[in-house]
């Protein structure tokens, strides 16, 4: 069988290996699976070089994958924590690590990343070029940033954020719209920062043909980064966020025309009435490539929980569209985050992705639902931990308060409406004040 990307096999009719597991996990029929690659309504991110990776699909008629972002900072240097969060990440059901390294050996950890790691690997590689050539900004040349896109496909990631949407023209719109927050995208500022130190082009759309040719080499899904998403909801859905959006459109179409794979990033703050509109007008101008949203947030003021102000604009976000979802930690505008926080933001989003995956009427979705209400009927406590998105959590809670009666628990006591409800059916006494 001879194709260059997951894409360019599907359009000739080609089953891969990593179709066909994808097929099996999702319980979709093949040949509709094929046919939303071939579209581009699905992408499978999986470098050729990546050999330890569990393929997953992302986009319609799917189950909502969540990413986790995890690396190294000059303050948080320690690869060793950093991959005992990355395999923290898998067990929990991460399907994708964004590998957001910004100091030290960089290439060190993203090489062992991927060795190890069967999750779907990301990574920027603005913020690596940066590290890489530890030189001005100003003096990195248009043929260094590329030279990196081209590092990192031959490392093995399966996906590269590259915000190439923000060139000359989208950059003077957002000059003129006078923003809150301006640009809150890390790789966004730092190209924004080198064009205007230049004078040049965003290197990423002038030469984004040899980005694609890259890209198809290794079989590289692009995630083509939204520089200016809104850091506020006061900023969201302004000018230069559908600007930016236009261009990514136009810049989808060129990937496809060369096989290659295409997610869509999409905003990170947004007020909840305007989060269907976005998903939909989304959808119009990239021709419904897969959506990767950051959040999104949908308040700005809880620090320390946005977490949860990230799970309520996801599960919304998904509701209408988005197939992939960004994590965000109770650290996210704090600090890096720790093991506990990472776990927290986990559990957060895979809330907000299995709830989403119900509204969205993705099959079998509300088995797991079922089952646990079944288990909650029949007060069957294993059962319920077993079944428990933090099973660890759920037992640990019960025993830390441990009530009088085996088939109650400490809220309601004897009169647990499930207990009572049971014993009556079962023509039984109901012994609430025994």
């Amino acid at each position: 069988m001879n194709y260059t990307t997951q894409m360019n096999a599907a359009r000739q009719g080609i089953i891969t290996n990593e179709m066909k597991q994808v097929s099996e996990y999702e319980n979709i029929n093949i040949d509709e699976l094929v046919n939303l690659v071939a579209q581009g309504k699905v992408c499978i991110p999986a470098n050729k070089n990546h050999k330890s990776l569990k393929p997953y699909g992302i986009g319609k008629k799917l189950k909502t994958k969540i990413n986790v972002n995890l690396g190294t900072s000059r303050d948080c240097l320690d690869i060793d924590l950093e991959m005992e969060k990355v395999m923290s990440a898998v067990n929990m059901g991460a399907e994708s690590i964004m590998d957001l390294s910004s100091y030290g050996d960089t290439q060190k950890f993203r090489r062992k990343l991927i060795e190890k790691c069967p999750a779907i690997i990301g990574t920027v590689p603005i913020y690596d070029a940066v590290v890489y050539y530890n030189k001005p900004l100003k003096t990195i040349t248009a043929k260094e940033w590329i030279d990196i896109v081209r590092m990192h496909a031959e490392d093995g990631v399966d996906f590269m954020t590259i915000h190439c949407g923000v060139n000359k023209h989208t950059a003077e719109r957002f000059k003129q719209s006078k923003r809150l927050t301006n640009i809150v995208s890390r790789g966004g500022s730092i190209i924004f920062a080198w064009m205007e130190l230049t004078g040049n082009e965003n290197p990423f759309f002038e030469y984004y043909d040899e980005v694609l040719d890259i890209c198809r080499q290794y079989d590289v899904t692009i995630s083509l980064g939204d520089a200016c998403r809104p850091g506020s909801i006061h900023d969201a859905g302004d000018i230069s966020q559908i600007e930016e959006l236009v261009t990514l459109g136009e810049l989808t179409n060129r990937a496809w025309e060369k096989d290659v794979q295409v997610m869509i990033e999409g905003p990170g703050h947004m007020p909840l009435n305007q989060i269907k509109a976005n998903m939909e007008i989304q959808e119009t101008i990239c021709n419904g490539a897969p959506f990767y949203v950051l959040g999104p947030l949908v308040t700005d003021v809880a620090p320390g929980y946005d977490h949860i102000t990230s799970a309520i604009g996801g599960a919304i976000a998904a509701t209408y569209g988005a197939s992939f979802l960004c994590y965000v930690t109770p650290a996210e505008h704090l600090r890096l985050p720790n093991l506990e926080d990472v776990k927290e933001g986990i559990i957060a989003s895979k809330i907000a992705a299995h709830a989403a995956d119900i509204a969205k009427g993705i099959p079998g979705a509300s088995d797991w639902d079922n089952k646990m209400s079944q288990a909650r009927r029949d007060l069957d406590w294993e059962k319920m931990f077993d079944l428990a998105i933090d099973s660890e959590k759920a037992r640990r809670y019960r025993s830390e308060s441990k009530p009088e009666n085996e088939d109650t628990c400490t809220m309601c006591g004897k009169m647990c409406a499930v207990r009572n409800i049971n014993k009556i059916l079962k023509g039984e006494n109901v012994d609430i004040m025994e």
